[in-house]
Parts: C-alpha cells; structure tokens; sequence
C-alpha cells in the first residue's frame, strides 16, 4: 500500500513540467525584487507631495498590488486557473472574515485612521495612558515606541475609541507652572520679576507673550500660573530650565516661597495661645526619701 502511494506520488514528480516551474520561480522572484524597486521609485517621487505617512501608505499599496500581480502571473505559468483561485480566495476571505470580527473591526477602523490622519509616522502622541514616539500607521494596529524605548502596539479599533493627544501636530506649545507666594509678598512686583525671568530665558517666545495668571488664595499662599510659549523641539528644554531660574531669582531677590502650615486662630480678642513644655515626672528612684 505504501509502495503503490510512494510510486504515485514518484510519478506525479517525475510528470512535472520543470521548465514552466523554473519560469515561475524566475518571474516570482524577479518580478518581487522589481516590485521592491518600483514601490521605493514611487514613496521617492509622491515624498514631495505627501507627507512621511502618506509616502509610506503609498508604498506598501504599490507593493502590495504589484506582488499580487507577480504572484497571480507566476500561477498562471503554472497551469492554475486564475478564475478558480479569485473564487477559492472570495470564499476564504468571507469564511476569515466571520471567522475574526476583531480583525475586521480593526481593519475597517484602520481605514477611518488613514482617512482622518490625526498624526503621522513620527509625531509623540499619547493614547490613554500610553505616551510614545509613532512608529508606523497599519491596516490593523499602530505600533509605538514610548520615551523609556519599549514598543507598543494600539489595535486601530482601541485607537477610534480612545481620546488620542497629539503632542507634535503643532509647532508651538504653552508650558504652564503652578507656584505660590506668601502672603506677605508684593504680588506686582512678584509678576514683574517672573516676567522678567521669562524674557531673558532664549527658549520662551516674545509672541505670545509669556502671562502671570492669579489662580486664587490658597491655604498658606497666593498661587499663580505662569504660561509661556515655546517652540515644539525646545518645550522639554524649557520646561526644565525655566523652574529653576525662578527659584534662583526668588532667592536672590528674597521672595518666599511657602510650604503648608496650620494657624491656630480664635478672633481679634484674644491673645495668642499659650504654649507650656511638659516637664517628664520623676521616676521612683529620683524621688528623695
């Protein structure tokens, strides 16, 4: 039994036909590196045009569609039947599809993220929790290298439903600190001394003018915001540098900067409370006879 199916399947080897076998393999192969060729020819010549996103969408369609082409050739070569492949591969593609109603949802929201194009390969984004650096945009998920260099991946149906920020859409950003004085301070000449520390720092921008916005009365200070403008490559800088000069000039200039404290305060009319140390009693060995 084994030896008759030995010898068929020897037979069936033997039958084929090497010639078109080796065309095939030659034009899959040729027509794959071509494919390569022609989609980089294609993101080179629409780069001018489109953006890094749109360039490298662009890419992978050509290639996608050229590899199907060199793919359905070289069946041909083959002897198959291109009309019963198209047909095999509608019903397997329906058959899949029912099959993985996760991979559908996300193929169809891929298509409303590419259409809508809320970022590009390259911006800094932040979905939900998640803050990164946009590696690349599929048809499935969009893959993330976040600021500590892992890598993430966000399924494009996770990515329609969530609330995404785009750190990088704009060339400017506002960098926003939150301080307080005493109560005791000037709060003009607090401002005119913040704002001079704001002008003489070369990542903030003079248009839009750096702002001191009073915040409200807090519980042991006066809090405040200051807002200043930066470009986008410079906000990290910026937000690093600008603290502490105003702490160096607060210093210098003798403005307190308070912590948390509780008074004690019972009216107008009375003194303040009196404050007694407790003496330790003494033990029965210190007590005289």
């Amino acid at each position: 039994m084994l030896s008759d199916l030995a010898s068929g399947l020897w037979a069936q080897f033997l039958g084929l036909n090497w010639v078109a076998v080796a065309q095939a393999l030659l034009l899959l192969v040729l027509g794959l590196f071509l494919a390569r060729l022609a989609a980089r020819g294609v993101e080179k010549l629409v780069s001018s045009r489109f953006d890094v996103h749109g360039a490298t969408i662009t890419r992978r369609l050509v290639f996608y569609v050229l590899t199907g082409l060199v793919v359905a050739t070289a069946l041909h070569q083959l002897g198959f039947r291109l009309g019963v492949l198209l047909g095999a591969a509608g019903i397997l593609t329906v058959a899949i599809g029912f099959a993985s109603q996760t991979s559908a949802s996300n193929l169809i929201s891929g298509l409303f993220v590419l259409a809508e194009r809320p970022f590009q390969i390259g911006d800094s984004i932040r979905v939900n929790d998640v803050v990164g650096e946009v590696l690349a945009v599929d048809l499935l998920s969009v893959k993330l290298r976040t600021f500590d260099n892992l890598f993430v991946r966000i399924p494009n149906e996770t990515m329609m439903k969530s609330f995404v920020t785009n750190f990088s859409r704009f060339p400017i950003r506002r960098y926003d600190l939150q301080l307080g004085v005493a109560y005791g301070e000037d709060m003009a000449r607090v401002q005119k001394l913040i704002e001079s520390v704001a002008e003489r720092n070369p990542l903030c921008l003079v248009e839009p003018r750096p702002q001191v916005i009073f915040q409200g009365f807090g519980s042991s200070s006066v809090d405040v915001q200051v807002s200043v403008w930066s470009r986008r490559e410079n906000f990290l800088a910026l937000r690093n540098s600008l603290p502490l000069e105003i702490k160096r000039a607060f210093d210098d200039e003798g403005v307190e900067i308070p912590f948390p404290h509780l008074s004690v305060y019972a009216g107008k009319h009375s003194g303040p409370l009196p404050v007694r140390q407790a003496q330790p009693e003494p033990s029965d060995k210190e007590t005289p006879q």
